[in-house]
């Protein structure tokens, strides 16, 4: 059974998608790539997208963790589910409204950001994480990336998890890799606006 490793909601457990058409992150892989943010400091105060998000426990970690506002993205209608119950949670444990669900492909949502008068995107998100679905090509990943490369805060971190297998994702222009860890079967990617 998942939970939420620490923070103010730290010990809760977390609902887990049905089936295999999702890909939890380990908690091993969790505890690591959460210790690292910490380290960086830029949970607090932080605006969390979390793209792709099966069960959405990394973004609840992030919310229990400081994040102001963090959004789940999930198209798939049990991982929907899932993530408005372990969003619940913990805006029931944080007596907040700091996690959302948007139900939707991430790219519409991406699009979404974009202001409908000038079709500019607004510079928002901190932090994003995606740990997209293992079919997702490289290409389709580079699309993406693009895309969320421009709703970015000037200091946001962006977290790709991907398998420990795939190439590393074809960055744009926009992104710089500063960090990578790989831990067993997954490779963590770790990128910021240039």
């Amino acid at each position: 059974m998942s939970r939420i490793i620490a923070g103010a909601a730290g010990g809760q457990p977390l609902k887990s998608v049905p089936g295999d058409a999702t890909r939890p992150t380990t908690d091993r892989v969790k505890e690591a790539l959460f210790s690292r943010l910490e380290s960086w400091d830029i949970l607090s105060g932080a605006r969390v997208l979390d793209l792709f998000a099966g069960s959405g426990s990394l973004g609840v970690e992030t919310a229990s963790r400081g994040a102001r506002q963090v959004i789940l993205v999930e198209k798939a209608p049990k991982a929907v589910a899932v993530c408005q119950q372990n969003a619940a949670l913990v805006n029931k444990v944080l007596k907040t409204n700091t996690v959302v669900v948007k139900r939707g492909s991430v790219d519409s949502v991406l699009e979404s950001f974009y202001n409908s008068q000038t079709g500019v995107p607004s510079k928002t998100f901190d932090v994003v994480l995606l740990d997209p679905p293992y079919p997702l090509t490289d290409e389709e990943l580079a699309v993406t990336l693009e895309k969320i490369s421009m709703v970015l805060a000037e200091d946001a971190t962006v977290i790709v998890e991907r398998s420990a297998r795939s190439p590393e994702p074809t960055w744009p222009e926009s992104l710089v890799k500063f960090a990578d860890r790989k831990y067993g079967e997954t490779h963590l990617w770790f990128a910021e606006p240039v």
